[in-house]
Parts: C-alpha cells; structure tokens; sequence
C-alpha cells in the first residue's frame, strides 16, 4: 500500500473514532466492499435502508463474508454493527473520504479492505483490562481498579457496555466457583432475557439474579414479576445502583422483599472467604476467579478486550 494511502486511512480512523470500534469496523468493511463492487463515487443516500434508519446490507453476515475472505473467522459483532447508533453518520463520513480518495494517485480498494481487515485483527489482539494485586492494597481496593478501567475505556468508545459486560461476567465466574457441581447458564451481555425465556441473568436455586449498571424501575418490575413466579430477585450493581434498586423497590412497596448488593461487596465477601482469610492465597484466588471469567468472555462475547489480566 502507498504511503500516503496508508497515513490518510490513519489519519481518517482516528479523526473519526473508527479504531477499537465494532460498529466502525463493520461500516468500514461493509462500505469498502461495496465501493469495490458497485465503483466510486458512491452516493450514501443510496446506501441506507428503506426505513433510513440502519446502513444497507450492514449485518453479521455482510461483514462476516468480508472478513471469511481474509482468513478471519472470528466473530466481530452478534448485530455486525447494525444497532450502532453512530453507523450512519459514520457511513456517510466514510463514503466521502473514499469518494475523495479515488482521485488520488495509487488509491486501490482492494488494499484499502486489507488496511481494514489488518485494524479488525488488532481489535481481536487489543489488551485485556489489568487486574493488579498489590499485597498492601486491599481486595476492594483490587477490584475496583477494574471497573474504574472499564469505565474509562467504555467513556472512550461511545455506546459501548463494558461495565455491564464486565460486571455480569465477573458474577457469573463467581457462582461457577461457589457451585462448581452446577451448570451456570452465560450468555452475552446485550442478549435480552425475554427471547431467551430467562427470568434474569442468572437463576440459582429460587433466586434471580439481575445485573445492572443502572437499576431503571423497569427492572424493579421485571423483580415485581420474579415475586409473583415465587423466586426472590437480587440486583446486583455498583454502590450507587444498589441505592437506587432500592429506592425503587420502595416506591413499588417491594423493599422488603427484593435483595440489592454493590458488587465489589458481593465479590470481596467471597474472596475473603475462599482464601480462609490468608492473604497469601489471594492472588491465586483471584487468579482463579478471573480464569473462569475470561473463557465466559471467550464463549459468549465478542469482545477480547473484555478479558481481564492479573498484574
């Protein structure tokens, strides 16, 4: 590829956010593929549904076949972009980059596809968040180091939910190691529950347990529902959340009846108790823990980032 190709791609994907971006990634082998086929200039009014609100031919499948023809066969996005808010606009700024690009001289779709699939196989290699266990610091201390990082990297991608994944994950690793006889039902974290027939995220004996980053009363009626089913809802959620489930549950006169937790307490409870309170045994401990959780992330999202390292 020419130079001078190369830095504009560069210069284009970090102006406009497209780098470590799963919807963006799709658009732009989506769109790429598209100029390849049907020539340039496109026209983006042409490239939208009939309903204008999602990219035409955007889906798992159209940016599945792009990457199958590069030898990737891993996953990019369950929805290949189509639910990004962001996807339009980000057609529309990529359709007038090539547009503009085509009359520049060593411009070639063929290696501007392959500057793509190159970037999607950074993201499929991008760091894991840092676990550090630092023997003066404390397990709160510990964990919440994690979530404060997955807050600053889903502040840098716009629509992301890494908190929410990387919560309900670190919950389901949790319960394989307390019930290790018991199958633990995963399932990604932007899989809803009503298609899937769950009560919430995760079912243990008569409890159901929901994970959130932001307790909404919907949920709380959703809890309203797992009562009347003769189960007993717990929320799990940041310290915050965990105040607002149950001021919500109060309004709904249900307080009493529904459990609401912070989840570095929910955590830490449990590590204290799993290393018989030695402090030597902590990092294995954990280390344990976070093994569980990275083959849930590795099964059920599509997202390595989300995996997490002991420091």
């Amino acid at each position: 590829m020419p130079r001078d190709l190369e830095r504009s791609l560069q210069e284009f994907a970090s102006a406009h956010n497209f780098l470590g971006q799963k919807g963006a990634l799709c658009v732009a082998l989506v769109i790429t593929r598209a100029a390849i086929e049907q020539g340039l200039p496109l026209d983006p009014g042409k490239l939208v549904t009939k309903a204008k609100g999602q990219v035409l031919g955007l889906g798992k499948s159209g940016v599945q076949k792009v990457l199958s023809d590069h030898k990737v066969t891993k996953i990019l996005a369950a929805e290949g972009g189509r639910t990004s808010r962001g996807s339009l606009g980000n057609m529309q700024d990529y359709v007038a980059f090539l547009n503009k690009q085509s009359a520049t001289s060593g411009f070639n779709l063929s290696a501007v596809e392959k500057w793509w699939v190159a970037r999607v196989r950074d993201f499929f290699d991008a760091s894991p968040i840092k676990l550090k266990v630092d023997a003066g610091s404390s397990l709160k201390a510990c964990l919440t180091g994690i979530f404060d990082e997955a807050k600053r990297r889903q502040a840098e991608n716009h629509g992301s939910t890494v908190v929410g994944a990387v919560m309900q994950h670190l919950v389901g690793a949790k319960l394989e190691t307390l019930y290790p006889d018991q199958e633990i039902m995963h399932s990604g974290y932007s899989v809803a529950d009503a298609p899937t027939g769950r009560s919430g995220d995760f079912e243990i004996g008569d409890c159901v347990i929901h994970v959130t980053t932001a307790p909404s009363k919907l949920l709380l009626l959703k809890c309203q529902e797992n009562l009347d089913k003769g189960l007993r809802p717990l929320v799990i959620s940041n310290a915050a959340g965990a105040q607002m489930a149950e001021t919500l549950a109060d309004e709904l006169q249900i307080s009493k009846r529904v459990e609401a937790l912070d989840i570095t307490q929910f955590l830490v409870a449990n590590v204290l108790e799993w290393t018989s309170f030695n402090g030597s045994k902590r990092r294995a401990t954990l280390e344990e823990l976070i093994v569980r959780y990275n083959r849930i992330i590795a099964d059920c999202e599509t997202d390595p980032s989300l995996k997490i390292a002991v420091a």
